[in-house]
């Protein structure tokens, strides 16, 4: 089958893992009309998607691509990637000419632009475009999606990224999606620490904090995470929301990448080792607004 022989409609989507956020991504592609095949590792977590939605299964990365007019996936790192596209069973090798690849994962640049030539080479297209808006994003249809590649193809991906999304912008070539990606979290991660720091100073300042948070919230000081967050943190409550494992496996690509592009972020590497001391307290698995508890006298 070759995808370049005709300009018809998309129809046939495959998505690969379905983790907190491919799980509802896909779900809202079944749920759109387009007739979606999934994988998943873990058969199980496959098996209940199908029960809740309408679409097929496929045994393999490789078995879920053939046929597909586009194949989305969002998988933890690097290294998953790479075993879901390039392994003897990747997708990669299932994959049509004409055929498009869309990345969710957040990974490095330099495997997005890697993914990229391979797909060319094959006569497929390659978009890398993670999101953001994490497990509620994904479960509303409502993440913002950054995205590299070719432009014409990021157009005619759209009505398929915009199933999920609020928002979705074309960045440039291959590898600017992730790049994109990395300046969020370098802005998330300096945010929470102010926040936390910000919240703990009017605990000890015997200020009515839910007070303090709709005041300023209000103000200059407004945020997603001070919106969504602030009370949580205030609370103590963590489990939910992006994991402190995943944070620093995303901090970690962006402190690689400034170290190639010449970047300073100081900010961003205090607060990497704030999460491994988070982690070192059993919170791997905690909301990245855990940061709050490094503050915490019992844990000064």
């Amino acid at each position: 089958m070759d995808f370049t022989e005709n300009g018809e409609e998309i129809k046939k989507v495959s998505f690969i893992g379905l983790g907190v956020m491919g799980y509802p991504m896909a779900g809202h592609l079944a749920s759109k009309g387009y007739s979606v095949t999934v994988y998943n590792r873990t058969e199980t977590r496959m098996k209940q998607w199908l029960e809740e939605h309408t679409g097929k299964g496929a045994s393999t990365p490789r078995k879920a691509a053939e046929g597909a007019q586009v194949v989305c996936a969002c998988v933890g790192n690097d290294d998953d990637l790479r075993e879901i596209t390039m392994s003897e069973e990747g997708a990669f090798s299932g994959l049509a000419p004409g055929a498009i690849f869309i990345d969710h994962t957040t990974a490095s640049a330099h495997i997005a632009r890697q993914l990229n030539d391979i797909c060319d080479s094959k006569g497929a297209s390659f978009l890398d475009a993670p999101v953001s808006g994490g497990q509620a994003g994904a479960e509303n249809g409502i993440l913002t999606v950054m995205v590299g590649g070719d432009q014409k193809i990021f157009e005619k991906a759209s009505p398929i990224i915009n199933s999920y999304a609020r928002k979705s912008e074309w960045m440039g070539s291959a590898g600017n999606g992730q790049l994109t990606k990395m300046v969020n979290q370098i802005c998330i991660a300096g945010l929470l620490q102010g926040l936390s720091e910000g919240i703990n100073f009017a605990k000890n300042a015997d200020l009515n904090v839910q007070t303090v948070l709709d005041v300023i919230s209000k103000g200059a000081a407004q945020s997603w995470q001070m919106e969504n967050r602030g009370i949580t943190m205030h609370q103590d409550e963590f489990e939910f929301g992006f994991a402190v494992d995943w944070m620093r496996k995303d901090l970690r690509i962006c402190l690689d990448e400034a170290q190639r592009n010449g970047s300073l972020l100081p900010i961003s590497a205090l607060v990497d080792q704030f999460y491994g001391k988070i982690q070192a307290l059993g919170g791997g698995r905690w909301d990245t607004s855990s940061l709050i508890r490094l503050l915490h006298k019992e844990n000064n």
